[in-house]
């Protein structure tokens, strides 16, 4: 997780980013396969306590590229803002109030709010730059941003069955240096640990459960599939497959199954 704390000088004015011209939504379509999104990514609660726990005491939050509203703390005065019509119908109904808008160009004043987040969804923003200095612009307070480590995410050995998922994702996720450069000032970078029952349906969840990732619906459900060419997806299901009926893959990861974390790119 990366925190932003508050701006160093108080009075520094932090400029509206005039963010990219189209006004994209993202790089994912949503519209087309986002269904079923929220019942396969709920926010877990050990990691959300982590993100609450960098809101600090913050009254009012903006959650920026919001989706179906995981990791919001039910507790405070939220406001969501989220492109995609389909992930905002997932919204539970008692949620806080969503707008349809982009990181880029934030609806709101200077300093309107406490603190700002953005939950595993900057790899997805046009111009992740721009829309981490609109965050920093709203915000008073620290601005939390939950996302991966592109030079890490070969930690899962699900690398080694399908290797261009990784390099796919690499060229997504902005660096974290560069995320940090964005938010501008003081900054905190940690190491988000895995719950090996993770109920957020990303990878790195399933890193002690093989098997789910044979199971489609889980992989609709992580957006770093549809950048992947389905032959090469297919190829590496189908070895992995192989593998578990084998024994193979417990041969080589089976002390996974009873590691209590892991300690993969989360941050």
């Amino acid at each position: 997780m990366i925190t932003g704390s508050s701006p160093l000088d108080s009075a520094q004015s932090y400029p509206r980013s005039p963010g990219t011209p189209s006004a994209a939504a993202g790089d994912f379509d949503y519209e087309r396969h986002g269904h079923g999104y929220a019942a396969r990514r709920r926010a877990d609660p050990r990691i959300e306590s982590q993100v609450h726990a960098a809101l600090g005491s913050a009254a009012a939050v903006l959650n920026v590229g919001a989706g179906a509203g995981s990791y919001e703390p039910r507790d405070r005065q939220v406001a969501a803002v989220e492109p995609s019509a389909m992930m905002r119908a997932q919204r539970a109904a008692d949620m806080a109030p969503v707008l349809c808008a982009v990181a880029e160009r934030l609806p709101f004043g200077d300093g309107s709010f406490d603190a700002a987040m953005a939950m595993v969804t900057v790899h997805q923003w046009p111009d992740a730059r721009a829309g981490l200095a609109e965050m920093r612009r709203v915000s008073r307070g620290p601005v939390v941003i939950l996302t991966f480590d592109g030079d890490e995410l070969d930690r899962l050995w699900l690398a080694d069955y399908v290797p261009e998922l990784v390099t796919a994702e690499r060229q997504r996720f902005p660096a974290i240096a560069a995320i940090r450069a964005a938010l501008a000032g003081r900054s905190m970078v940690q190491h988000v640990r895995i719950p090996i029952d993770c109920a957020d349906g990303f990878t790195e969840a399933y890193y002690a459960r093989p098997e789910q990732f044979l199971d489609a619906g889980i992989r609709r459900a992580q957006s770093a599939w549809g950048f992947v060419d389905p032959a090469d997806a297919s190829r590496g299901i189908e070895r992995l497959r192989g593998d578990l009926e084998s024994g193979r893959w417990d041969e080589r990861y089976g002390f996974l199954r009873t590691q209590p974390e892991f300690d993969g790119a989360l941050r």
